[in-house]
């Protein structure tokens, strides 16, 4: 009796285990409806109290789930299998994702915290009149370095990179843009050129750059420059903040030749159950509280203008992120270039990567 009474212990631990698994699976896969919210995002990009506290003000259950890069997120939606109701793309991925029909409209009228946001980050050319994207964060891309370790240097021009005291001290992050950017805006060049000669011009000047280079790698850079085991990185503004509050040996600058200016979106997937609660989501997270909690929270800088005013002034006023609208100027939009350009791009950024030894 006792076995018996074991194995129909068993049998009703492996059922709820299934339940459990099942129900999880569910949950998991984003089968949205008016109650569950599915939202993707880049990692480490939200205040995780945030998500509890719109759950708690909307009685909407949040499934929120990561990604790497806007071409994993952006095929993982194109191809389905999970709806999403909140994807966060960067500025060229919002025009190829409605180029693709991937995206819904989004209706102003449900989002009235759209007032907060500066109307300079507002129509900008890859979504002139906002009907798919909301902005979320904005930024540039720059040289985090270790002023201790690099004593007198300050990288006012992207040549400052080749310097040959550098030798094996220069981190890169593994992105085609950014580092073919580099080389693009080291020669007075666009960030968005298709002139091939020119591509072939920044990748060779890269080429040279080669000795210099410690690394080509993702996240891990933040680390290196904290722990103080590399001296000088190409990242993007609001990774370096993360590395500065860690480390007050760190700084970080825009190159005079100017660089990139992205902004990241929030815009409702075709792919999405959810549209009502979709744009509750993103007029939530445009409350001017919200948005100054997340922006500290974080580490970016945020586009609401109303949120600022309620921020610690040193961060708000620290025109390393920041920068000025005459800085801002400057700096350039990435546009989408087509598959077959960014394909060149690829190419080419993985023929300096075979340069470095």
């Amino acid at each position: 009796m006792k076995s018996l009474i074991r194995a129909s212990i068993g049998i009703l631990l492996v059922c709820g285990i299934l339940m459990y698994t099942s129900h999880a699976m569910d949950a998991t896969s984003g089968k949205s409806g008016k109650d569950i919210l599915t939202i993707y995002n880049w990692g480490e990009y939200i205040d995780p109290t945030l998500i509890k506290k719109f759950e708690k003000q909307t009685g909407i259950n949040v499934i929120y789930e990561t990604f790497d890069s806007n071409e994993a997120m952006m095929t993982k939606i194109e191809q389905g299998g999970t709806n999403y109701d909140i994807a966060v793309p960067s500025e060229y991925t919002v025009e190829q994702m409605r180029e693709r029909h991937l995206l819904k409209k989004i209706d102003h009228k449900q989002i009235p915290n759209l007032k907060y946001i500066e109307p300079d980050f507002l129509h900008l050319a890859f979504d002139k009149k906002n009907q798919y994207s909301i902005p979320y964060f904005w930024g540039t891309v720059g040289v985090v370095y270790n002023k201790k370790l690099l004593k007198d240097k300050k990288f006012d021009s992207w040549d400052d990179l080749w310097d040959p005291s550098l030798k094996g001290k220069v981190i890169l992050v593994d992105s085609a843009r950014e580092v073919i950017g580099v080389g693009l805006n080291s020669i007075g060049q666009s960030l968005n050129t298709t002139d091939s000669t020119v591509l072939q011009k920044a990748t060779n000047k890269l080429i040279r750059m080669a000795p210099n280079v410690k690394a080509v790698i993702g996240d891990e850079v933040t680390q290196l420059m904290i722990n103080g085991d590399a001296e000088v990185a190409l990242t993007w503004s609001g990774q370096a903040a993360d590395m500065m509050s860690e480390n007050d040996d760190l700084t970080y600058s825009v190159p005079k030749e100017g660089s990139n200016l992205w902004f990241d979106n929030m815009v409702i997937p075709k792919t999405s159950k959810n549209i009502e609660g979709a744009h509750k989501f993103i007029n939530f997270m445009l409350d001017p509280k919200v948005a100054a909690q997340n922006s500290e929270y974080v580490g970016y800088t945020t586009p609401n203008k109303a949120a600022l005013k309620l921020m610690d002034p040193e961060i708000v006023n620290d025109t390393r992120y920041y920068v000025s609208k005459d800085v801002r100027e400057k700096l350039e939009v990435y546009k989408n270039l087509g598959k077959e350009k960014i394909g060149e791009y690829n190419e080419l950024f993985l023929r300096f990567k075979m340069s470095i030894r």
